[in-house]
Order: C-alpha cells, then structure tokens, then sequence
C-alpha cells in the first residue's frame, strides 16, 4: 500500500464551487492563462492561481457557499482562506529544518534522571523561536502535517546520541500524521538502527491532543514500534479525551498522568480520585506511570507516596538546549 502522505506534497489546491459559478471562473482563468482541472463542482488550481480565484470571488461578492481544502484534507469554508494563506512560513521552516529539541527530566523516585522528553522548538530566519502551539496548527491547515511529525520525530531519535547510556527518550508523535506504520515509520527504526542506539531506549509519547478516533489504526501503529524493539507511552492521560478503558484496550508500557491533573493534587479529593484509578489500572498490567507537570514539592510527595514511578515538571527543570551533566537531581533542595 502506497502512504500519500509519504509522497511529495501535491501542489495546489482543490475547491468545491456552485455549478452557476463554472462558466464565470472558467473564462477568469483562461484570461489569466492560469492552470486548472475542473472535474464535476470540483476545481484544482495551483496554489498562485488559488490567490488571484479568492479575490476575484470575493470583489465580485461570490464567496459565499464556496469551500477550499489542501490535499488530503478536509474541506474548509472560504473565510478560512486568509488564515491558510498567511501560514506559507510553515512550508519554508520545513524545507530548512529550523528545529532545536530541548530536554526535560524526567526522574525516578530516588531523584536518578531515568529519561528526557524530547520538546521541539522551531526558528523563524533571523532565529526568533516558534513554539508549536503556533506551528502544530499551521500544518494541519497547510497539510504538512505529516512532514513536521516526521522531522520533530526523527531529529528527537538523533538527539539520544546525547543522552547517557542508561537514559531513555520520549518522543511525540501524532497518530493521525502516520498512514501506514510500514512505511511511514521505516526511516525512524532505520536510522536508529544506523546511530547504533537500542530501540528499547525510545519511548514514543500518542500525542492526545489530536483525539484518537480510530483505535485500530493506532493499535497498528504501537504494533510496529513493539514488534521493532520500542517503547511507546500514553500521552495525558486524565485530561479529557482518555479513559480507563481506553488504557485496558492499548495497554501503553507507560502513561503519562496530565498536568490538569498532577498540579494540585495533594489538594483535590477529586483529583486524587483520578490519579488513583488511572495507577490502579495500569498496575494490572505492569506499565510505568510518569506524572508531568510538577511544580509543587506536596504534590510530588503525594503521588510519589501513592506509588508513582516517574515525575517531569519544572520543580525538576526547564526543558534546554542541552541535557544536564548531572545524572541524578538532588531531591534534598526541595
């Protein structure tokens, strides 16, 4: 099976039209001697060609009922237009890979840095950092989805030659970027075969934010990273999209208690009532549970005296640049 999404990126732009408009946008572009295919309602043009179309219809006031999409996308209202168009940087940011991973511990109970998350930070050209709450939308708009999720992917793998030799990486990836494991994920195992680095050192993070609908294709998807020697964890759980059921179904080697969650803790009786089942269901089948987002030592005590096994957050440091020299954080300080 072919993936598209590991194909180059088709260019241009598809548009859904009323039949009355065909013979008007016809003409136009035959006046411009722009490019096109017209099949039914449906016009591809190039994406050029797509700015001069969106003014045209808007100046002659024949915008509305009209709808855009990216390949392999979902079709969007034309008053979304703009905001696709102004996201052109994305494009040029993935051709140039202006991406740094930045490291956060994450530590075991005694305070030993058992591993780092790898966290993508992204550079406009005069070096001004993006951070991905602005670059993970513009993808999905522009469709590059999946070429962001494959280079924040494989430059976390290429960081782990960083790490000290018993360190492990978590890694993000998001499930609805990847069409075919097979293909899409064959450079990821390859090039950690080529770093010489043991694949049971990657755990790769389901990032939550994009909603799992389709549980099969995820299952597929956690198939091939076990039956290639990784690990893979289940990213926040708690903070809305998750259930327990959902965590019985994958069964995750690792989960991740949402910082919604782990902040306050020691507080919240309600709080402490998911933090709980969420552990007590993962015991059952031996995963390891990481709570992220600390920033208070009493919350820290008290899911480590529950019986929590790793803990991230900005008590224990700042995602940087670099990964710290030292192999243990003092827990005495706190």
């Amino acid at each position: 099976m072919q993936c598209p999404n590991c194909q180059s990126t088709e260019s241009g732009l598809s548009f859904k039209l009323p039949r009355h408009l065909q013979d008007i946008i016809i003409r136009d572009f035959i006046h411009h001697n722009s490019s096109y295919t017209w099949n039914k309602n449906i016009l591809h043009t190039t994406e050029t060609a797509s700015n001069d179309l969106v003014d045209f219809l808007r100046e002659m006031n024949l915008d509305s009922k009209v709808f855009f999409k990216a390949p392999y996308k979902d079709w969007l209202s034309l008053d979304r237009f703009d905001e696709y168009r102004h996201s052109s940087w994305l494009d040029d940011l993935i051709e140039s890979k202006n991406i740094q991973m930045y490291f956060q511990p994450i530590i075991a109970r005694n305070g030993k840095i058992y591993a780092y998350e790898m966290l993508a930070r992204f550079f406009d050209d005069e070096g001004t950092i993006i951070y991905p709450d602005k670059v993970f939308p513009a993808a999905k708009l522009r469709g590059r989805t999946f070429a962001l999720d494959r280079l924040c992917r494989m430059q976390g793998v290429r960081q782990v030659k960083r790490l000290y030799d018993h360190q492990k990486a978590f890694i993000n990836f998001i499930p609805t970027a990847i069409y075919e494991p097979e293909y899409c994920l064959r450079t990821t195992t390859a090039l950690a075969e080529s770093l010489s680095i043991e694949s049971s050192r990657f755990i790769f993070e389901v990032v939550e934010t994009e909603k799992v609908d389709d549980v099969e294709h995820l299952k597929s998807i956690l198939t091939y990273y076990r039956n290639n020697g990784f690990n893979y964890a289940l990213d926040d759980v708690g903070s809305g999209y998750n259930t327990l059921g959902l965590l019985d179904e994958l069964k995750p080697p690792y989960i991740k208690l949402d910082m919604t969650v782990t902040q306050g803790v020691s507080r919240s009786t309600k709080k402490q009532a998911i933090a709980s089942s969420f552990l007590s269901t993962a015991k059952k089948y031996g995963a390891l549970c990481l709570a992220e987002g600390i920033e208070d030592i009493k919350d820290f005590k008290w899911l480590k005296e529950k019986g929590y096994d790793l803990f991230q957050g900005y008590l224990f440091g700042k995602p940087l640049p670099d990964p710290l020299e030292e192999k243990v954080i003092d827990l005495n300080q706190f």
